[in-house]
Protein backbone atom coordinates (compact mmCIF):
# COMPACT_ATOMS: atom_id res chain seq x y z
CA UNK A 1 0.00 0.00 0.00
CA UNK A 2 1.73 3.62 -1.19
CA UNK A 3 0.04 6.43 0.58
CA UNK A 4 1.20 10.05 -0.52
CA UNK A 5 0.50 12.66 2.10
CA UNK A 6 0.20 16.21 2.05
CA UNK A 7 0.47 18.89 4.72
CA UNK A 8 -0.28 22.87 3.94
CA UNK A 9 -2.10 23.75 7.04
CA UNK A 10 0.12 26.56 7.67
CA UNK A 11 3.50 27.78 6.19
CA UNK A 12 5.11 24.51 5.66
CA UNK A 13 4.67 22.42 2.44
CA UNK A 14 5.37 18.48 2.94
CA UNK A 15 4.62 16.24 0.94
CA UNK A 16 5.50 12.42 1.67
CA UNK A 17 5.23 8.67 0.30
CA UNK A 18 4.89 6.64 2.90
CA UNK A 19 4.62 2.14 2.09
CA UNK A 20 2.60 -0.22 4.07
CA UNK A 21 2.26 2.20 6.44
CA UNK A 22 5.58 2.77 8.06
CA UNK A 23 8.27 2.37 5.13
CA UNK A 24 8.73 6.34 4.77
CA UNK A 25 9.63 6.37 1.11
CA UNK A 26 10.50 10.70 0.97
CA UNK A 27 9.73 13.37 3.24
CA UNK A 28 9.76 16.38 1.80
CA UNK A 29 9.18 19.76 3.32
CA UNK A 30 9.69 23.56 1.95
CA UNK A 31 10.11 25.99 5.01
CA UNK A 32 8.47 29.66 4.27
CA UNK A 33 10.45 30.85 7.40
CA UNK A 34 12.27 33.82 5.52
CA UNK A 35 9.43 34.61 3.57
CA UNK A 36 7.36 35.87 6.58
CA UNK A 37 10.46 36.47 9.21
CA UNK A 38 10.10 40.10 7.50
CA UNK A 39 6.60 40.12 9.35
CA UNK A 40 7.41 38.65 12.81
CA UNK A 41 4.78 35.97 11.91
CA UNK A 42 2.85 33.97 8.92
CA UNK A 43 1.02 36.15 6.54
CA UNK A 44 -2.05 33.65 5.23
CA UNK A 45 -2.30 35.24 1.85
CA UNK A 46 1.20 34.95 1.00
CA UNK A 47 1.34 31.61 2.67
CA UNK A 48 -1.57 30.37 0.55
CA UNK A 49 0.49 31.70 -2.36
CA UNK A 50 4.25 29.88 -2.00
CA UNK A 51 2.17 26.32 -1.50
CA UNK A 52 0.27 26.79 -4.55
CA UNK A 53 4.55 27.42 -6.30
CA UNK A 54 5.83 25.02 -3.70
CA UNK A 55 3.57 21.78 -4.15
CA UNK A 56 3.93 20.47 -7.92
CA UNK A 57 7.95 20.61 -8.00
CA UNK A 58 7.74 18.97 -4.33
CA UNK A 59 5.52 16.04 -5.89
CA UNK A 60 7.78 16.04 -8.92
CA UNK A 61 10.77 15.73 -6.76
CA UNK A 62 9.13 13.01 -4.74
CA UNK A 63 8.37 10.59 -6.75
CA UNK A 64 11.33 10.94 -8.82
CA UNK A 65 13.20 10.37 -4.78
CA UNK A 66 10.92 7.75 -4.17
CA UNK A 67 11.22 5.73 -7.14
CA UNK A 68 7.26 5.70 -7.25
CA UNK A 69 4.94 7.17 -10.22
CA UNK A 70 1.72 8.58 -9.77
CA UNK A 71 0.08 5.60 -11.19
CA UNK A 72 1.37 3.48 -8.03
CA UNK A 73 -0.07 5.47 -5.68
CA UNK A 74 -2.70 3.72 -3.09
CA UNK A 75 -4.51 6.58 -1.57
CA UNK A 76 -3.49 10.32 -1.41
CA UNK A 77 -4.15 11.91 2.19
CA UNK A 78 -3.92 15.91 2.51
CA UNK A 79 -4.58 18.15 5.96
CA UNK A 80 -8.24 20.05 5.51
CA UNK A 81 -8.62 21.06 9.32
CA UNK A 82 -7.49 22.60 11.76
CA UNK A 83 -5.30 25.55 10.08
CA UNK A 84 -5.44 28.82 8.10
CA UNK A 85 -7.56 28.18 5.81
CA UNK A 86 -6.19 29.52 2.62
CA UNK A 87 -3.54 27.31 3.34
CA UNK A 88 -5.57 24.18 3.74
CA UNK A 89 -7.62 24.97 0.46
CA UNK A 90 -4.48 25.06 -1.42
CA UNK A 91 -3.50 21.74 -0.15
CA UNK A 92 -6.90 20.65 -0.33
CA UNK A 93 -7.74 21.67 -3.86
CA UNK A 94 -4.16 20.19 -5.17
CA UNK A 95 -4.82 17.03 -3.66
CA UNK A 96 -8.51 16.22 -5.11
CA UNK A 97 -7.09 17.08 -8.08
CA UNK A 98 -4.77 14.33 -8.22
CA UNK A 99 -7.50 12.23 -6.84
CA UNK A 100 -10.05 13.11 -9.48
CA UNK A 101 -7.18 12.73 -12.43
CA UNK A 102 -5.47 9.61 -11.32
CA UNK A 103 -9.09 8.06 -10.15
CA UNK A 104 -7.23 7.49 -6.41
CA UNK A 105 -9.15 7.49 -3.30
CA UNK A 106 -8.79 10.42 -0.95
CA UNK A 107 -8.80 10.92 2.86
CA UNK A 108 -9.03 14.05 4.35
CA UNK A 109 -6.47 14.34 8.06
CA UNK A 110 -6.93 16.23 11.53
CA UNK A 111 -3.87 17.80 11.55
CA UNK A 112 -3.87 17.36 15.16
CA UNK A 113 -4.80 13.68 15.19
CA UNK A 114 -1.59 13.62 12.53
CA UNK A 115 0.94 14.93 14.91
CA UNK A 116 -0.51 12.70 17.96
CA UNK A 117 0.35 9.87 15.53
CA UNK A 118 3.49 11.07 14.00
CA UNK A 119 5.45 8.98 16.89
CA UNK A 120 4.41 5.64 15.33
CA UNK A 121 6.40 6.46 12.16
CA UNK A 122 9.62 5.76 14.84
CA UNK A 123 8.28 3.91 17.12
CA UNK A 124 5.43 1.39 18.35
CA UNK A 125 3.46 3.40 21.34
CA UNK A 126 0.85 1.09 23.55
CA UNK A 127 -2.54 2.47 23.93
CA UNK A 128 -3.78 3.84 26.18
CA UNK A 129 -1.70 7.06 26.37
CA UNK A 130 -2.10 10.82 26.84
CA UNK A 131 -0.99 12.98 23.65
CA UNK A 132 0.23 16.62 24.27
CA UNK A 133 0.29 18.54 20.74
CA UNK A 134 2.27 22.08 20.83
CA UNK A 135 3.08 24.32 18.36
CA UNK A 136 2.50 27.74 16.80
CA UNK A 137 -1.29 27.38 16.28
CA UNK A 138 -2.30 24.53 18.88
CA UNK A 139 -2.12 23.45 22.38
CA UNK A 140 -4.29 21.09 23.06
CA UNK A 141 -4.43 17.30 25.43
CA UNK A 142 -5.78 14.36 24.09
CA UNK A 143 -6.84 11.19 25.75
CA UNK A 144 -5.53 8.27 22.72
CA UNK A 145 -7.43 5.13 23.60
CA UNK A 146 -6.10 3.52 20.05
CA UNK A 147 -5.35 4.50 16.07
CA UNK A 148 -8.52 7.12 15.24
CA UNK A 149 -9.54 7.23 18.98
CA UNK A 150 -9.05 10.14 20.34
CA UNK A 151 -10.69 12.25 23.46
CA UNK A 152 -10.31 16.08 23.81
CA UNK A 153 -9.16 16.73 27.12
CA UNK A 154 -8.78 20.47 27.13
CA UNK A 155 -6.83 23.45 25.11
CA UNK A 156 -5.62 26.93 25.10
CA UNK A 157 -8.35 29.61 25.63
CA UNK A 158 -5.84 32.04 23.94
CA UNK A 159 -2.53 32.23 22.45
CA UNK A 160 -1.31 28.98 21.82
CA UNK A 161 2.45 27.99 23.93
CA UNK A 162 4.12 28.69 20.16
CA UNK A 163 2.62 31.94 19.39
CA UNK A 164 3.40 33.05 22.67
CA UNK A 165 7.46 32.38 22.15
CA UNK A 166 7.03 34.13 18.98
CA UNK A 167 5.31 36.99 20.39
CA UNK A 168 7.40 37.46 23.64
CA UNK A 169 10.57 36.81 20.70
CA UNK A 170 9.43 39.83 18.88
CA UNK A 171 8.78 42.04 22.55
CA UNK A 172 12.71 41.33 23.34
CA UNK A 173 13.74 42.39 19.49
CA UNK A 174 15.16 38.23 19.03
CA UNK A 175 14.01 37.49 15.64
CA UNK A 176 11.17 34.96 13.79
CA UNK A 177 10.80 32.18 15.02
CA UNK A 178 10.43 32.61 18.16
CA UNK A 179 10.69 29.29 19.36
CA UNK A 180 14.26 27.86 18.41
CA UNK A 181 15.85 31.27 19.66
CA UNK A 182 14.59 31.61 23.20
CA UNK A 183 15.25 28.01 23.32
CA UNK A 184 19.24 29.07 21.98
CA UNK A 185 20.09 32.09 24.51
CA UNK A 186 17.77 30.80 27.63
CA UNK A 187 20.76 28.12 27.91
CA UNK A 188 22.47 31.45 29.04
CA UNK A 189 19.93 32.98 31.55
CA UNK A 190 18.41 32.00 34.54
CA UNK A 191 15.03 30.48 34.76
CA UNK A 192 14.57 31.28 37.79
CA UNK A 193 15.86 35.18 37.89
CA UNK A 194 11.59 36.68 37.32
CA UNK A 195 8.55 35.30 38.68
CA UNK A 196 6.16 34.95 35.94
CA UNK A 197 2.44 33.81 37.15
CA UNK A 198 1.06 30.67 35.13
CA UNK A 199 -2.54 31.07 34.30
CA UNK A 200 -5.11 29.03 36.73
CA UNK A 201 -7.93 27.64 34.44
CA UNK A 202 -10.27 25.51 34.89
CA UNK A 203 -9.64 21.66 33.77
CA UNK A 204 -7.40 20.59 31.29
CA UNK A 205 -7.34 24.27 29.50
CA UNK A 206 -4.17 26.75 28.90
CA UNK A 207 -3.52 30.78 29.04
CA UNK A 208 -0.91 32.33 27.53
CA UNK A 209 -2.02 35.39 26.84
CA UNK A 210 -1.61 36.64 30.24
CA UNK A 211 2.11 35.59 30.73
CA UNK A 212 3.21 37.78 27.34
CA UNK A 213 1.33 40.87 29.12
CA UNK A 214 3.04 39.95 32.65
CA UNK A 215 6.67 39.63 30.26
CA UNK A 216 5.74 43.18 28.16
CA UNK A 217 5.28 44.80 31.54
CA UNK A 218 8.42 43.28 33.42
CA UNK A 219 10.22 44.46 30.20
CA UNK A 220 9.16 47.86 30.23
CA UNK A 221 9.34 48.49 33.46
CA UNK A 222 13.08 46.83 33.99
CA UNK A 223 14.40 48.38 30.86
CA UNK A 224 18.27 46.90 31.33
CA UNK A 225 17.46 43.45 32.05
CA UNK A 226 19.25 40.63 30.33
CA UNK A 227 17.46 38.94 27.83
CA UNK A 228 18.50 35.36 28.53
CA UNK A 229 17.20 36.09 32.05
CA UNK A 230 13.95 37.26 30.75
CA UNK A 231 13.79 34.46 28.15
CA UNK A 232 14.66 31.28 30.44
CA UNK A 233 11.91 32.36 32.84
CA UNK A 234 9.34 33.13 30.29
CA UNK A 235 10.69 29.34 28.64
CA UNK A 236 10.13 28.01 32.28
CA UNK A 237 6.65 29.15 32.67
CA UNK A 238 5.27 28.02 29.53
CA UNK A 239 6.82 24.88 30.40
CA UNK A 240 5.64 24.14 33.54
CA UNK A 241 1.81 25.35 32.87
CA UNK A 242 1.92 22.73 29.74
CA UNK A 243 3.58 19.95 32.64
CA UNK A 244 0.49 20.81 35.22
CA UNK A 245 -2.10 19.87 32.81
CA UNK A 246 -0.35 17.16 31.35
CA UNK A 247 0.53 15.79 34.78
CA UNK A 248 -3.06 16.09 36.17
CA UNK A 249 -4.36 14.56 32.60
CA UNK A 250 -2.10 11.95 33.23
CA UNK A 251 -3.05 10.80 36.98
CA UNK A 252 -6.66 11.22 36.29
CA UNK A 253 -5.89 8.70 33.36
CA UNK A 254 -4.27 6.54 35.06
CA UNK A 255 -2.00 5.73 31.71
CA UNK A 256 1.63 5.00 31.59
CA UNK A 257 2.53 6.81 28.44
CA UNK A 258 2.97 10.71 27.14
CA UNK A 259 3.65 11.42 23.50
CA UNK A 260 4.67 15.18 23.40
CA UNK A 261 4.67 16.61 19.86
CA UNK A 262 4.21 19.75 17.46
CA UNK A 263 6.75 22.52 16.69
CA UNK A 264 7.37 23.17 20.60
CA UNK A 265 8.29 19.69 21.59
CA UNK A 266 11.66 20.66 19.85
CA UNK A 267 12.27 22.69 22.70
CA UNK A 268 15.00 20.98 24.86
CA UNK A 269 14.20 22.39 28.30
CA UNK A 270 10.61 21.10 27.77
CA UNK A 271 12.24 17.37 26.62
CA UNK A 272 14.50 17.60 29.41
CA UNK A 273 11.42 19.00 32.42
CA UNK A 274 9.12 16.24 30.91
CA UNK A 275 11.34 13.49 31.04
CA UNK A 276 12.53 14.26 34.08
CA UNK A 277 9.36 14.80 36.17
CA UNK A 278 7.49 11.77 34.50
CA UNK A 279 10.42 9.44 34.70
CA UNK A 280 10.23 10.07 38.04
CA UNK A 281 7.08 8.28 38.64
CA UNK A 282 7.89 5.34 35.94
CA UNK A 283 5.52 7.23 33.25
CA UNK A 284 7.08 7.07 29.51
CA UNK A 285 7.50 10.34 27.93
CA UNK A 286 8.24 10.21 24.21
CA UNK A 287 8.88 12.81 21.24
CA UNK A 288 9.17 12.05 17.87
CA UNK A 289 12.27 13.44 16.28
CA UNK A 290 12.38 16.78 15.57
CA UNK A 291 11.66 16.48 11.75
CA UNK A 292 8.32 14.55 12.50
CA UNK A 293 7.80 17.37 15.04
CA UNK A 294 7.30 20.19 12.71
CA UNK A 295 4.46 20.43 10.14
CA UNK A 296 5.05 17.49 7.59
CA UNK A 297 3.62 15.40 5.24
CA UNK A 298 4.79 12.39 6.82
CA UNK A 299 2.36 12.47 9.74
CA UNK A 300 -0.13 12.99 7.45
CA UNK A 301 0.37 9.56 5.17
CA UNK A 302 0.60 7.58 8.07
CA UNK A 303 -3.20 8.69 9.40
CA UNK A 304 -4.39 8.47 5.94
CA UNK A 305 -3.15 4.90 5.96
CA UNK A 306 -4.84 3.35 9.05
CA UNK A 307 -8.25 5.59 7.77
CA UNK A 308 -8.30 4.21 4.23
CA UNK A 309 -8.02 0.67 5.40
CA UNK A 310 -10.96 0.98 7.36
CA UNK A 311 -12.87 2.61 4.29
CA UNK A 312 -12.70 5.66 5.58
CA UNK A 313 -12.65 7.59 2.52
CA UNK A 314 -13.76 10.95 1.06
CA UNK A 315 -15.41 12.52 -2.28
CA UNK A 316 -14.04 15.50 -3.84
CA UNK A 317 -16.82 17.58 -1.44
CA UNK A 318 -15.18 17.51 1.55
CA UNK A 319 -14.38 20.89 3.06
CA UNK A 320 -11.51 23.38 4.89
CA UNK A 321 -12.01 23.68 8.43
CA UNK A 322 -10.01 26.40 10.42
CA UNK A 323 -10.93 25.14 13.75
CA UNK A 324 -11.36 21.73 14.85
CA UNK A 325 -10.24 19.12 17.72
CA UNK A 326 -12.03 15.85 15.83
Amino acid sequence: MIVLGIETSCDDTGVAILKDGQELLTNLLASQTELHSVFGGVVPELAARKHLDTLLPLLDKATKDSGISLREIDCIGVTNRPGLVPSLIVGATFAKGLSFALNKPIVPVNHLEAHAFAIFLERKVNFPFIALVVSGGHTNLFFVEDFGKMQPLGGTLDDAAGEAFDKVAKLLDLGYPGGPVIDRISKKGDPDAVDFPIAKVDGYNFSFSGLKTAVATFVKKNPNVKKEDVAASFQKAVVEALLLKTDLAVKKRSVKTVVVSGGVACNSYLRARFTEHFGSQDIEVLFPSPKLCTDNGAMVAFVASYRYQKGETADLTFDVVSRSLT
